[in-house]
């Protein structure tokens, strides 16, 4: 009786009950960056090169693990510690120095206990956190600027955090540079308490930062205006190779008085891409008021992801709290600013001497990892295809990932697909 029933279902039901519940789900675009990693693996040749990854590698091509990193991890072996969880804002500790090596150990609010600092899951977690943060409780607006061109994945954070995003001017492509004016015009014009992200130090994309004296105009524009500034500072020490100098525009905002809020991310400085260790922080007025905020923001990271993971806090809390690490550390990172800019001038210099159609000094103006070389799609489709070498398509190169063993091979290859194309 039930076979016979079995049997005797239409065939178009059948069908019906065959479609997946998932099949209206339309395919999203590629991710940019990952998209590029992907065809350089396919690409057999020994000569590619990937200059798409943000990710540091030495004078071989091949990942660097710090050897401060090293022997923290040592330590922490040796201390054979537990695997339990940690509180909802992460690792006391940690989260104590980041602060202090962000804003300075002489810094009011840090002094005076009144900064609410939470770990987060990277700088990635940091931006995710504040913005719903900043959705939920800041007052004055649910808007936030953003320079143009920015991190491909702050729109989408923020979007997703319930803000609306806009832009202001920041990059000129006709000087390869700072569009200041452009900047400061629309900062200007921004309705009153909007929020504004500023990147704290080597810019991503561009490599383009404001001088000092420039970012004290920004810092004035910002405080006449009333806008809210929130960092991002994904690159500290790794830009210009002192932590002191890249921590320049948090502090000066600070020092004037200014509520800001900060992502920080250890993936660059510390070479912990994959141990995602960061940190989101806010001043506030004094300690009664940093208990509520840090109350909120449990309450914010809860529904999320619970709690942080330990190992990568461990790491860079034993780095930060080690006089004799931290020294290691920071030579370390100035190591590596330092071969990327070394980078920079041989690629400069070698572009020159090929004879290279067009004006190349923003190759050394620029700073930090990456590099807006003014490179059209077409040449960027053509350097893929004819020279296996990968970037995005708007010419943003990975500075890391040149090396004496293929910078030679590169410029020769940007010089040809510019002559090429003229």
């Amino acid at each position: 009786m039930l076979a016979s029933t079995a049997r005797s279902i239409p065939r178009a039901t059948s069908s019906l009950r065959a479609l997946s519940t998932w099949s209206n789900v339309p395919a999203g675009p590629p991710d940019p960056i990952l998209g590029v990693t992907e065809a350089f693996k396919a690409d057999k040749d020994p000569r590619k090169i990937n200059l798409g990854v943000g990710a540091y590698r030495d004078e071989a091509g091949k990942p660097y693990v710090l050897p401060s990193v090293k022997k923290a991890e040592e330590l922490l072996t040796a201390s054979k510690p537990d695997k339990e969880y940690l509180p909802i804002t992460g690792l006391g500790d940690f989260t104590k120095n980041a602060a202090k090596l962000a804003y300075g150990a002489e810094s009011k609010p840090l002094v005076n206990n009144s900064i609410a600092v939470t770990q987060s899951i990277s700088g990635t977690g940091a931006l995710r956190i504040g913005g719903a943060f900043l959705s939920r409780f800041y007052p004055h607006s649910k808007v936030i600027y953003l320079p143009v061109p920015s991190w491909g994945n702050h729109t989408p954070i923020f979007r997703d955090s319930g803000l609306e995003v806009r832009g202001y001017r920041y990059f000129d492509k006709k000087t390869v540079g700072l569009d200041f004016a452009g900047l400061k015009e629309d900062l200007k014009n921004a309705p009153e308490q909007s929020i504004v992200l500023l990147h704290a130090c080597a810019h991503n994309p561009t490599g383009v930062d404001p001088t000092q004296d420039q970012w004290r105009e920004i810092s004035d524009i910002v405080k006449e205006k009333k806008l809210f500034p929130f960092f991002d500072m994904a690159y500290q020490g790794f830009a210009s190779g002192s932590t002191s100098r890249d921590a320049f525009a948090v502090r000066h905002f600070v020092s004037e008085g200014q509520q800001i809020a900060l992502s920080q991310s250890f993936a660059k400085n510390m070479g912990l891409y994959g141990e995602r260790v960061g940190a989101f922080s806010l001043i506030t007025a004094d300690p009664e008021e940093k208990a509520r905020v840090d109350s909120q923001l449990k309450i914010v990271i809860r529904p999320m992801y619970s709690n942080p993971p330990v190992h990568g806090a461990r790491i860079a809390n034993t780095i930060l709290s080690s006089p004799e690490l931290y020294s290691q550390w920071e030579s370390e990172v100035k190591g590596m600013a330092d071969r990327i800019i070394s980078m920079r001038d041989k690629l400069f210099n070698t572009l020159v001497d090929l004879k290279t159609p067009g004006e190349w000094g923003h190759i050394k103006s620029q700073i930090g990892m990456f590099s807006f070389t003014g490179l059209t799609p077409p040449q960027t489709k053509a350097l893929a295809e004819k020279a296996h070498i990968y970037m995005t398509a708007d010419g943003r190169i990975s500075m890391a990932g040149l090396n004496n063993g293929n910078i030679e091979y590169f410029a020769e290859s940007v010089s040809k697909a510019v002559k090429d194309q003229l």
